[in-house]
């Protein structure tokens, strides 16, 4: 069923994650959005991790829409509470029909979401008719009382047979079924249901080893929020136990799905407050540096387009920092080749993205401008400064190839000599020189260090015709394997046309375009 709606949903819920998260409310409620159509917290967190991972989410926003993902993975709980039974056959025979006999893929991807459903109502109701022989037996009613007297018990339970089933969802359905054949009382049912919520966040801790430090403090302030939840709620089990009795007609199902409902909306609501202090507090826990990279752009004001000098300076700078981001995409990119890991890669492609958008951004910017009365050299700044636009555009572009091709070494398992990495190692290093040399002479307006990148880069061409050579020689030998080969003039191709879009930057700021 999780599977069908993430399919379904397809790479918008991403989009939605990475853009509609700069306040805390605002982040829970589309966490909670995301996570009640794709139903799976462990899902949402997972990609939270992950953004964080990339830069492209921040430490906040991750824990507000955590906490919104605890909500949204209640909305199953609330459809199976409902005396469901009647119909499980028929959303059983809509989701075989549309996943089997549709043509299109989106349907196909809706009746896998009816199909897991009304699989989970008959893995339900069959639950029910397995447990009832259970009535009979003292020592499982005694286990059960037990978790009344001893709530810590009952919380133990919860997060074990939620770790063991990967699903905080298919541990309400077992408190559920439980319930319904009078095996365990509203009493025993909450402390499990706790320890329900603190289990499910064993998934996004295992998916943050590896991670940078604020991915690893995204994953436990989601073990904290829980805890702490815990604790709160246990202190008061009382009072919290009234207020569901007092909201919920008496079926026990539906006791335990708005118990599980309430508990995740009023911690949130406790909570979200003192996101701050959430998050100090991971950061004590988990100390180091933050790796974050604002998504949007930073120097780029609509106001100051009044004042054309310096919204084209404000324009200059975020070039500068896309630039930069390039520059980064590059070293990860080619590190990722050399130590062959994936996760610098992902970086990459995640950098690589937002290049992407902070070009569209200051060109988008610099269109308005070019609507005012500039001076003829502004409008000459202005005209070399597209000119930069697009060729640091196209240095990410040329990263990324080189990140899929390292994709293709570590997932096909290429060799490569000793000799095709140093040689590899050898030019990264000219054209990483290069590069960054000409954002220098652009950030300092200095002609010396565009000169500098005028007068290397043809030892880049150089390199790379000599390189190509050798290699092909050694591909006829037969010292080299024939993928690999073609990776290695691949690689050695986009560096040398980064040395070409380094070589195009230069000339701008030497004013010769």
């Amino acid at each position: 069923m999780g599977n069908g709606l993430q399919s379904a949903a397809g790479e918008k819920l991403r989009r939605i994650l990475e853009k509609l998260t700069k306040y805390p409310v605002v982040a829970v409620l589309v966490g909670a959005f995301t996570t009640a159509v794709i139903q799976s917290s462990s899902a949402t967190t997972v990609m939270v991790v992950g953004f964080v991972n990339s830069g492209l989410m921040s430490l906040k926003q991750a824990i507000g829409v955590v906490m919104g993902a605890n909500i949204g993975t209640t909305i199953t709980a609330q459809l199976i509470s409902f005396k469901l039974t009647d119909y499980i056959l028929h959303i059983i025979a809509v989701g075989f029909l549309l996943n089997y006999f549709s043509k299109k893929r989106l349907y196909r991807y809706v009746g896998q979401v009816f199909l897991g459903f009304g699989i989970l109502l008959l893995g339900l109701e069959v639950m029910q008719d397995i447990v009832a022989p259970l009535k009979g037996s003292q020592a499982f009613s005694d286990f059960i009382m037990s978790f009344s007297d001893h709530p810590l018990l009952g919380v133990l339970v919860g997060i074990g047979t939620t770790v063991i089933v990967q699903s905080s969802s298919a541990t309400i359905g077992m408190l559920i079924a439980l319930a319904n054949q009078g095996l365990i009382p509203f009493d025993a049912a909450i402390p499990v249901l706790f320890g329900d919520n603190i289990g499910t966040c064993v998934t996004a801790l295992l998916a943050s080893i590896g991670t940078n430090c604020n991915a690893r403090r995204a994953a436990l302030a989601h073990v904290m929020f829980n805890v702490v939840g815990t604790a709160i709620f246990l202190t008061f089990l009382p009072l919290f136990k009234s207020f569901v009795l007092a909201i919920t007609p008496d079926v026990p199902a539906r006791l335990i799905a708005n118990a599980h409902t309430s508990f995740n909306v009023l911690n949130t609501m406790l909570l979200l407050p003192l996101i701050n202090v959430l998050a100090a507090l991971v950061k004590k826990v988990i100390p180091g540096e933050e790796e974050e990279v604002h998504r949007g752009p930073i120097y780029l004001d609509e106001r100051m387009l009044g004042s054309p000098a310096v919204a084209l300076s404000l324009a200059i700078k975020e070039t500068i920092r896309m630039a930069n981001l390039a520059e980064l995409t590059l070293c990860n990119a080619m590190q990722g080749f050399f130590k062959k890991d994936a996760k610098l890669l992902e970086k990459a492609f995640e950098q690589e993205k937002i290049v992407n958008e902070l070009e569209k951004a200051i060109t988008f910017y610099l269109v308005k401008l070019s609507q005012k009365d500039l001076t003829p050299a502004l409008s000459r700044k202005h005209t070399g400064l597209l000119h930069v636009l697009n060729d640091v555009e196209r240095v990410g572009d040329h990263a990324e190839n080189i990140a899929e091709l390292a994709l293709m070494r570590i997932e096909e398992e290429l060799p490569f000599t000793e000799y095709a990495i140093s040689e590899l190692e050898k030019m990264f290093e000219l054209v990483h020189d290069v590069f960054v040399a000409a954002v220098q002479a652009l950030e300092q307006e200095d002609r010396e260090k565009a000169m500098y990148v005028i007068e290397k880069e043809p030892l880049v061409d150089k390199m790379e015709r000599n390189l190509r050579k050798s290699h092909l020689e050694r591909l006829n030998k037969g010292i080299c394997y024939p993928t690999s080969g073609v990776v290695f003039l691949d690689i050695i191709s986009n560096l040398e046309r980064i040395g070409d879009h380094a070589h195009n930057i230069a000339q701008v700021v030497l004013g010769e375009y």
